[in-house]
């Protein structure tokens, strides 16, 4: 376990973070845990949630780390439509070829499978206030620390900056801590029936 130190700081990522980027979110995935028993491949939780952030909009993708390694990253798009669309030329296409051949073994993996051939697209109704959206994780060991909310400013101050005027995020169902940070932090309920989103005006 890593003990509390003053050599954390929060920077933009790097081509160089990409396994990084992948891990973490591996190692969150099952509502801020270790998801690594889900996923008989464990690139799979990342290509849905976190690669292709660091790789399509570096801008804004941020890295929680120390002197040793990646702790943590929040990542977003300031336009979530046209993301998506950068998705279907870019990224899914390279991501399929990667899964040739790939057997499911767990309800998981078919759950990621189902997701990158038809991907998922956010309700446009929302995107007109919040066009933007985001991801944060952080490892275990450091959860509570207070580097979510610096995280989370680091990410809102990059999207304000940008002119972005909104930002939505997904919750689990089931993870009642998240939903009481997000609205710690400002964040309104916007949930529609089917899923649990959280909301933030920026401007």
């Amino acid at each position: 376990m890593r003990v509390t130190t003053t050599s954390y700081r929060i920077r933009r990522a790097e081509p160089r973070d990409a396994d990084a980027l992948s891990e973490i979110c591996l190692l969150t995935a099952d509502d801020g845990r270790d998801a690594s028993a889900l996923y008989s491949d464990p690139r799979l939780p990342g290509y849905l949630w976190a690669s292709a952030y660091g790789a399509l909009e570096p801008d804004f993708a941020f890295i929680l780390g120390d002197g040793e390694g990646a702790l943590g990253y929040v990542l977003a798009v300031p336009d979530t439509a046209a993301f998506e669309q950068r998705l279907e030329r870019e990224w899914w296409p390279t991501v399929r070829q990667s899964l040739i051949g790939f057997k499911p073994r767990t309800t998981h993996d078919e759950m990621v499978l189902r997701r990158i051939d038809v991907p998922e697209r956010r309700d446009l109704e929302r995107l007109a206030d919040y066009p933007a959206h985001l991801h944060i994780n952080i490892l275990p060991e450091i959860q509570s620390g207070g580097w979510g909310r610096r995280m989370i400013d680091t990410e809102l101050d990059a999207l304000r900056q940008a002119g972005v005027k909104g930002v939505q995020l997904g919750v689990s169902p089931t993870n009642i801590r998240a939903k009481g940070f997000y609205e710690h932090l400002g964040f309104i309920d916007i949930s529609q029936p089917g899923d649990v989103t959280f909301g933030l005006k920026l401007q």
